[in-house]
């Protein structure tokens, strides 16, 4: 026994996987096509781990996210992340995203000047594009420059990106939304500032 759980649960999107050690969530995956292709590239992330079933703190976080993903309102600031293995630029990268609220964006370039050097907006980037928590690190609230939405490296890729967006209620540029092919191409879209709580 690894000490490291883990499940799938139905959210609006799809069914996500979770795992966890104690109180604290080690890593998040989003839906793939496939129920075991979600559980493999949750084990993937996490290692070794055991089928459980969650409670206490775990099972909150699986009720805030789900409610997230319904639409509704729902706090992800309780859920504890296990950041023993990731590293101390992507933890600040993290710290910045999880504090854009839902229905916001930010930019890769905002977070690199937040954390001190505006060049760094590639590397704002490869920590999102490698971020084991998906939804409680809001990867999908960052964009690129000007509004773009930049790449999505989940299942669905920008399409997935702009649904959760749109669930949230974020307004994004109408040239960019209609150029990914995607079901809100006829949403009423308008441009917005990235904005923060």
């Amino acid at each position: 026994m690894t000490g490291t759980a883990f499940t799938l649960f139905d959210t609006g999107i799809g069914r996500c996987g979770i795992a966890w050690r104690g109180d604290k969530v080690v890593g998040l995956q989003l839906p793939e096509s496939r129920d075991a292709t979600t559980e493999a590239q949750m084990l993937r992330r996490v290692g070794v781990a055991e089928p459980g079933t969650p409670d206490g703190p775990i099972a909150d976080a699986i009720a805030r996210i789900t409610a997230l993903l319904r639409g509704e309102p729902s706090d992800l600031d309780p859920i504890v992340l296990d950041m023993d293995a990731v590293p101390e630029f992507d933890r600040g990268v993290y710290a910045i995203a999880r504090a854009v609220p839902p229905g916001a964006t930010t930019t890769y370039g905002a977070i690199a000047t937040e954390l001190g050097d505006p060049r760094n907006a590639r590397a704002v980037g490869q920590a999102l594009g490698q971020n084991p928590f998906p939804i409680v690190v809001p990867c999908h609230r960052v964009l690129g420059a000007d509004g773009k939405l930049g790449g999505f490296s989940a299942n669905g890729g920008r399409e997935t990106k702009l649904r959760m967006l749109a669930i949230e209620g974020a307004v994004i540029a109408r040239e960019e939304a209609a150029g990914t092919g995607s079901l809100f191409d006829d949403l009423p879209l308008a441009v917005a500032p990235a904005r923060r709580r």
